[in-house]
């Protein structure tokens, strides 16, 4: 019997982490042939060339797609989906996979989910369903969500909006966080292992700070960036590791604010890409993920830890009451910092469930996929809550 050609196509470092366990599994079934297309900032120097850590793990990848313009303006990511959808048309026209796999809201997959719609591939989505008020990516899942035709969401909540949209009942299913997997199969590195990957010493007091911008508020990302910085210049005694920000538009004046900070502050450091493991070894050994990140929603609850979520770019996303909004103005960062030092807030953490599952979505996905497979069909109706 031939095997079905399951595709993964992955542009970041960070979805990458996130479908590692679910891509093993098809690795390794008897039934499956697993295909990786690798595209966006794993291919770009400027973003640490993370395709290198696919490799790594043991997979192979099938086709590289280049697709990033040397730009961060919103017309050069706009570019960037018509550069994609060139390349990526002939990888899948040349591997003919049975069914894609794209995971959540970024604009490079937005380059994919046309070319499997046009050329009759079906479409398996994971983390749809969510909302993201102050980012563009939540037109972009939306978007996905209606040229896909199975859907893996993270809660009931977002499996309800999916259905909303107009998907069958049947092919939605509620299979929990895929960030939830990924720490719960991991082996941490101990705090002397990790000190010595990073070349950097944790303190008494430490935060991890990945901030990216705000890309339906343009010209406000700097701005909230910068009350950000000067919160933080009032905990000199804090050490603190930056993550740098994606490739969106607006991302490289971001960088040169990260950079310049830390060149300025000796107990600070900036990685382009700490990759999951150390990721997620760093958030056991800080006292709070800082910034706009989904991970401080979806991940950072599961490993007890505060996540100081700033602004409105992941506004709408369920979240764990580990999580603390604020607003993006200095004062209110600088008190919540405050906050999470002080005995009545370090209780909370003892109790903290994260909403986004035990850490069993890859395993749960795999086996519907299973059950699947024979009877994908890109024909569908929509599904009208009315009648």
């Amino acid at each position: 019997m031939l095997k079905q050609k399951i595709c993964f196509v992955t542009g970041t470092r960070a979805e990458y982490g996130l479908l590692k366990r679910l891509m093993k599994l098809i690795q390794t079934s008897p039934i499956f042939e697993l295909q990786v297309i690798a595209t966006g900032m794993h291919l770009s120097p400027e973003f640490g060339l993370t395709y290198q850590e696919i490799e790594e793990d043991g997979f192979l990848i099938d086709r590289k797609v280049e697709m990033l313009l040397s730009s961060d303006t919103s017309f050069s990511i706009a570019k960037s989906v018509g550069l994609g959808m060139i390349g990526l048309s002939d990888a899948l026209k040349d591997l003919k996979p049975d069914l894609v796999f794209l995971l959540g809201d970024r604009f490079e997959l937005l380059s994919v989910a046309p070319i499997c719609l046009f050329s009759n591939i079906p479409i398996a989505h994971i983390h749809g369903g969510e909302i993201t008020e102050g980012a563009y990516d939540d037109a972009i899942r939306h978007s996905i969500t209606k040229m896909s035709n199975l859907h893996f969401v993270a809660t009931e909540e977002y499996r309800n909006r999916v259905i909303q949209l107009g998907e069958n009942p049947e092919t939605v299913f509620c299979v929990g966080g895929l960030g939830v997997d990924a720490i719960k199969n991991l082996q941490f590195l101990n705090k002397e292992e990790l000190e010595n990957e990073l070349d950097f010493r944790f303190g008494e007091r430490n935060l991890l700070v990945t901030f990216h911008p705000v890309t339906l508020e343009e010209h406000s990302s700097l701005e909230q960036f910068d009350y950000l910085l000067s919160a933080l210049d009032k905990f000199p005694e804090i050490n603190i590791i930056f993550t740098l920000p994606n490739s969106d538009n607006g991302s490289r004046g971001l960088i040169d604010k990260i950079n310049t900070y830390v060149s300025g502050r000796k107990n600070s450091k900036a990685f382009t890409s700490l990759g999951q493991l150390k990721y997620f070894s760093t958030i056991r050994f800080v006292d709070a993920v800082v910034g706009n990140s989904s991970s401080g929603l979806l991940e950072v609850p599961t490993l007890k830890k505060f996540t100081i979520n700033i602004g409105d770019r992941q506004k709408g996303r369920v979240r764990a009451k580990s999580v603390l909004d604020c607003q993006p103005n200095q004062d209110e960062i600088e008190n919540t910092l405050k906050l999470i030092y002080t005995n009545e807030y370090k209780s909370l953490l003892r109790d903290i469930q994260n909403p986004y599952g035990e850490g069993d979505a890859s395993e749960k996905i795999f086996k519907i996929v299973q059950s699947r497979i024979g009877n994908l069909s890109t024909k569908k109706n929509f599904f009208d809550l009315s009648q």
